[in-house]
C-alpha cells in the first residue's frame, strides 16, 4: 500500500489532521518522518494554500535532515506558486547558511523581511551577516528592527505576523483585542491603523493615527504613518503640515524633506517640490526612487523630455527597478530601443528581482512590443503581469455585484422623490464617472479648457463619505446604501457643504470645478442626494476597446478588477446594469458622452457637453491640447495631443486572445455597439 493510501501508524493521509499531525512530527524532531508523510500528502492533491503550507514544511524537515539540494529545489516550487511567502524566504536564507553561502544567504533573509519585517530570525541573521561583511550602516537597521520587534508585546509579534501574511481579520481582531487592554498603546494604535490602510478603512486609520500623535507628539514613527494616511487620501494641506513638523525636528533627515517635496507636488506646487526633490539628490546621488518621483511630476506639468530623462537616469542607478521602465511605457508616447527591450526581457526574468518589479516589467514589455506590432508576445507579457497582480489584489468580483444590486434595490424613484431637494444646492461640480481608459481624461481637458471650470485631479470625497455610510460592517451586513432611507434630510445638505467645502483647495477659484473618479458611477444616488444641482457625465467606450485597455494598464493603485479578462468584463456588464438603473430613475441626470462619437465629431460632442454644463461655447475647448495644466492620469501625453483614432480599434490586434472577455461581457452588452 503507498504512502497516499495510508500513512505512518496506520493514520489516513489525507485526512483533515494531516497538517496538525505533520506538525507535530516537526516540533518532536521526527524529521523523517514528517519528509515522509508531507510527501504522500502532497501526493493527495491538496488546496492550493494547504499545498504551500505544505512544500514549506517539507523544506524545513529537508534542511534538518542535511538534504539540503532537496530542500532548495523545494523552495523553488514553492516561491513559483507563491513569490510573496516571506518564510519561504527566510528558509532559503537558513539553508545558505548552512552551505557557508553568506552572499545568498544575505539575499534570501533580506527577501523575507521586505515581505515580513517581523520575522525576528531572518533580521538577527541579517545582523551578523552585514556585520562579518563590514556593511555597518545595514548591520545598524537590521539591529534598530531586532530591537523593535524585541520590545513588541507578543500579542503585536502575532499581529505583525498575521499582518504581513495577508490575514487581516485575524489581525484586526487580535490587534482590537489588545487595545482593549492598552488603550494608548501607540504601537498597537500603529498597527490597527495599518490593518484598517490593508482594508482601506483610511477614515479609521487617519482617526487612529491622528490620536496616537495627539497622545505622543513626540513619537515620529506614528507621526510618519499618519503623514503617509492623509497622502494616501489626498489630504495634501493637512498632509504638508505634518511633513512641515518632520522636517522641523529633523532638518537633515532625506525621508521628511522627501515627504515635504511629495506634499508640495501634490499641492500643484510643483516647482518648489522638484527643486526640493534634487536638494536630496546632492545629498544623496544614488536615490532611484527620487528620481522617479521627480518623472512623475514633470510629467504630470507636460515637461515629457525632461520626464523620460529622468526615468532613465532611475533605471541606470537601479537596473531592475520595474517601475522606471513601466513609467516609461505609462507615458503612452514613448518608444523603447532594442537594448532597452532586452533589458526588460532579462531583468524579467531574473530571479533576484522582486515581485513588484517584475510585475511592472511585464506590463513595459506588453507596451513595448505593441509599438512594434509583436502582438502575440506582447499579450504573453500582459498575461503574465496581470495573473501576478491579480493574485496580489485578491479581488472578489461577487462584491461589485452585491454592491450594484444593493444599489438598485434602494435607490428607487420613490426614495429621490421623497428626498427631493435635500441636499445642498452648489451647482459647482461636474461629476466624471464610468471606467478607467473610456476617454474621461479626454473629457476632462476639453470642460478644463473652458474659462469656467477649474480641472482638479481624480478626488476621493464621494468614495470617503461612501466608506464613511458603509461602516465597519462586512460587505452582506453594510449599513449603505440602505442608510440613505434612515438619515433624517438635513443630514444631506451638510454633506453637500462638506463636499464643497473639503474640494475647495483643489479648485482656482472658477465657477464650477471638475470631479473626474471614475468609480463614482457607484454612487450617483448618493451624489444626487447632497448635491441635486450637480452634473454628471457617464464617459463610456466600446466594451472591447475600453476592457482591454484597462487590462493592459497598470494602475499605481485600486482598479483591481481590471486584471484579468473575465474579471473586467463581468465588471463592465455590472457598470451598465447600474448605469441603465439611474437612467431609469433618475432621468436626465446623467448625460452619456461615448469617445468613438467625440473622436468621429468633436465639435457636436463639445457643444452637446457644455450645452449639459449651462456654459456657453468657447473655441479653447476645441483646442483642449494647448491648454496648459497638470494632469494626474495615464492618458496625460494624450491629451496634450489633437484628436487621433489610432487607439479605436487597437483591441482588434489582439482579437484572438480575447475569448474570455467576450464571454464575461456577454451578446447582449456586445450587440449595443454593432459598429463600434
Amino acid at each position: 500500500m503507498s504512502v497516499t493510501e495510508t500513512s505512518l501508524h496506520g493514520e489516513p493521509a489525507a485526512s483533515g489532521e494531516t497538517l496538525d499531525a505533520i506538525k507535530t512530527l516537526i516540533r518532536n524532531g521526527r524529521f523523517d518522518d514528517a519528509v515522509v508523510r508531507i510527501r504522500g500528502f502532497l501526493e493527495s492533491g491538496p488546496g492550493e494554500s494547504d499545498e504551500i503550507e505544505a512544500l514549506y514544511m517539507l523544506a524545513v524537515s529537508q534542511r534538518y535532515t542535511r538534504q539540503f539540494d532537496a530542500a532548495l529545489a523545494t523552495l523553488e516550487v514553492l516561491l513559483s506558486k507563491d513569490p510573496d511567502y516571506s518564510r519561504a524566504w527566510q528558509e532559503q536564507g537558513h539553508l545558505y547558511l548552512a552551505l557557508n553561502d553568506s552572499d545568498r544567504a544575505t539575499r534570501a533573509f533580506t527577501r523575507a523581511v521586505q515581505r515580513n519585517p517581523s520575522l525576528i530570525a531572518s533580521w538577527k541573521a541579517l545582523v551578523n551577516l552585514h556585520g562579518r561583511a563590514g556593511r555597518e550602516q545595514d548591520a545598524g537597521r537590521a539591529r534598530q528592527q531586532v530591537s523593535y520587534l524585541v520590545q513588541l508585546p507578543p500579542e503585536l509579534i502575532s499581529v505583525l505576523n498575521f499582518l504581513h501574511e495577508g490575514n487581516l481579520y485575524k489581525a484586526e481582531h487580535l490587534c482590537r483585542a489588545f487595545l482593549q487592554r492598552n488603550k494608548d498603546h501607540i504601537e498597537g494604535m500603529r498597527l490597527l491603523a495599518e490593518i484598517g490602510i490593508r482594508l482601506k478603512v483610511y477614515d479609521d486609520a487617519e482617526f487612529l493615527l491622528e490620536s496616537a500623535v495627539e497622545f505622543a507628539p513626540d513619537h515620529l514613527p506614528a507621526r510618519v504613518d499618519y503623514l503617509n494616511v492623509l497622502i494616501r487620501k489626498t489630504r495634501w494641506q493637512q498632509a504638508y503640515e505634518q511633513a512641515s513638523i518632520l522636517v522641523e525636528r529633523e532638518p537633515d533627515n532625506p525621508a521628511f524633506r522627501s515627504s515635504l517635496a511629495t506634499t508640495l507636488v501634490g499641492l500643484g506646487r510643483f516647482e518648489e517640490g522638484i527643486a526640493l526633490y534634487r536638494e536630496i539628490l546632492e545629498q544623496h546621488p544614488a536615490q532611484h526612487e527620487l528620481y522617479l518621483l521627480i518623472g512623475h511630476a514633470q510629467k504630470t506639468i507636460g515637461d515629457f523630455d525632461d520626464a523620460v530623462e529622468s526615468y532613465r537616469t532611475a533605471y541606470h542607478i537601479k537596473p531592475d527597478f520595474g517601475d522606471a521602465f513601466w513609467s516609461l511605457a505609462n507615458t503612452k508616447t514613448y518608444r523603447f530601443t532594442d537594448e532597452e527591450i532586452e533589458y526588460i526581457r532579462f531583468y524579467e526574468q531574473s530571479d533576484d528581482i522582486s515581485t513588484e518589479d517584475r510585475i511592472h516589467m511585464c506590463f513595459a514589455a506588453g507596451k513595448a512590443l505593441e509599438d512594434r506590432g509583436e502582438f502575440d508576445e506582447s499579450f504573453d507579457y500582459y498575461e503574465r503581469g496581470n495573473d501576478l497582480k491579480r493574485r496580489q489584489s485578491g479581488y472578489d468580483p461577487p462584491i461589485t455585484d452585491r454592491r450594484v444590486h444593493a444599489q438598485t434595490e434602494i435607490c428607487t424613484r420613490e426614495l429621490f422623490e421623497q428626498r427631493n431637494g435635500v441636499g445642498a444646492e452648489h451647482p459647482d461640480p461636474i461629476f466624471i464617472v464610468g471606467l478607467p481608459r473610456a476617454g474621461s481624461t479626454l473629457l476632462e481637458q476639453i470642460l478644463a479648457s473652458h474659462s469656467m471650470v477649474d480641472g482638479t485631479m481624480e478626488l476621493h470625497n464621494i468614495l470617503g463619505l461612501a466608506q464613511r455610510l458603509r461602516g465597519r460592517n462586512t460587505e452582506e451586513t453594510s449599513r449603505y446604501p440602505a442608510i440613505l432611507q434612515e438619515l433624517e434630510d438635513d443630514y444631506f445638505r451638510r454633506f453637500g457643504e462638506q463636499y464643497i467645502e473639503n474640494t475647495r483647495v483643489y479648485r482656482a477659484g472658477a465657477p464650477f470645478f471638475i470631479d473626474k473618479m471614475p468609480n463614482n458611477f457607484l454612487h450617483i444616488g448618493l451624489i444626487r442626494l447632497i448635491l441635486p444641482n450637480a452634473k454628471i457625465i457617464d464617459a463610456r467606450r466600446n466594451p472591447m476597446a475600453c476592457c482591454f485597455s484597462g487590462f493592459k494598464q497598470l494602475f499605481g493603485e485600486g482598479q483591481y478588477f481590471t486584471y484579468g479578462l473575465h474579471e473586467i468584463g463581468r465588471y463592465y456588464r455590472a457598470y451598465v446594469q447600474l448605469m441603465d438603473h439611474w437612467d431609469e430613475v433618475l432621468p436626465g441626470f446623467v448625460l452619456r458622452v461615448m469617445h468613438e462619437d467625440v473622436v468621429d465629431d468633436l465639435e457636436g460632442q463639445v457643444r452637446r457637453i457644455l450645452e449639459f454644463c449651462n456654459l456657453h461655447f468657447e473655441q479653447s475647448c476645441l483646442e483642449y491640447h494647448k491648454t496648459e495644466r497638470s494632469v494626474r492620469t495615464p492618458s496625460s501625453e494624450q491629451v496634450r495631443q489633437p484628436i487621433y483614432r489610432s487607439s479605436v480599434e487597437q483591441w482588434r490586434n489582439y482579437e484572438k486572445h480575447l475569448g474570455p472577455l467576450k464571454e464575461a461581457l456577454g451578446p447582449d452588452i456586445l450587440a449595443r455597439y454593432p459598429d463600434r
